[in-house]
């Protein structure tokens, strides 16, 4: 096992690239962090340069990482080699709390597998569609009227924690992201980026839903990213059919051989 060095990240990304969409989760991890985005996780690879299997976890090192919830996401060829990785050469923390997202589903029978020799609680968190948009022609602008477009959100809107807040105002900090506001500056719908290059967290307000503003936020994100070169993807959770029908029409497509999903470890009941 190797952690790779700055580098080694870029040639890394370049190899990811010619695997999407399936590498889309650790791509979008590694495009942030070449761009000198902040970042609490380290990368590991089974071997180098010819690697089967890329690992991006929490960075022992760094103090921010127990700060956000620990999280591991992976892109792996080789289903013996990940069981290695996963076994062997203990490329995850198995004695504490931490979510894998975004894996490919078929791999789940091995993680399982490995969580019950090690007796380590586990559980599916959530299913999901993975999206991508090659294409933004499909994406038109309906008109605004007196509505705003803000680059960044207003936080407090949305709620949660102290550990929610700091991750939020990281993000709309560092990434990309855009909102819809009232003539009196008020939040009406807006749409972030995660800190893997996803887009997320999208709402509108319920008194302002049905005027097409979740459109003008992601066609407007959408068009911006694709301008500066980042990834243009998102997850969809398999029982939210109206999100998963408005992105679909407004020309994001998908892999139908390829299915994601969340998995917890060690989770508290």
């Amino acid at each position: 096992m190797k952690v790779l060095s700055r580098d080694e990240l870029q040639v890394a990304e370049g190899v990811l690239l010619k695997h999407l969409p399936k590498s889309y989760k650790v791509y979008g991890f590694l495009y942030g962090i070449n761009r000198n985005k902040p970042t609490t996780l380290e990368v590991v690879v089974d071997a180098w340069p010819d690697f089967k299997v890329i690992i991006c976890r929490p960075d022992p090192e760094n103090k921010r990482a127990s700060i956000f919830m620990k999280k591991v996401t992976y892109y792996s060829t080789d289903e013996q080699s990940l069981r290695k990785m996963l076994t062997d050469e203990n490329a995850v923390d198995w004695s504490t709390y931490f979510m894998i997202g975004g894996l490919d589903v078929s791999h789940a029978p091995v993680l399982k597998q490995v969580s019950c020799d090690r007796r380590v609680k586990y559980k599916t968190d959530i299913l999901v569609h993975l999206l991508y948009l090659q294409d933004t022609n499909y994406l038109h602008m309906p008109a605004i009227n007196r509505y705003n477009l803000k680059s960044i959100c207003h936080m407090k809107y949305f709620g949660g924690d102290e550990k929610g807040y700091r991750k939020i105002e990281n993000l709309i900090s560092n990434f990309p992201s855009c909102c819809i506001t009232d003539s009196q500056g008020q939040p009406v719908s807006w749409i972030l980026v995660c800190d893997y290059c996803a887009l997320g967290m999208l709402y509108t307000l319920p008194e302002h839903r049905g005027k097409g503003y979740a459109k003008i936020v992601i066609s407007t994100l959408a068009k911006k990213l694709h301008a500066e070169g980042y990834p243009v993807f998102c997850y969809i959770e398999e029982d939210n059919v109206l999100s998963y029908k408005l992105f679909k029409n407004m020309g994001f497509i998908e892999d139908p051989s390829y299915r994601a999903a969340w998995l917890e470890f060690n989770f508290l009941d």
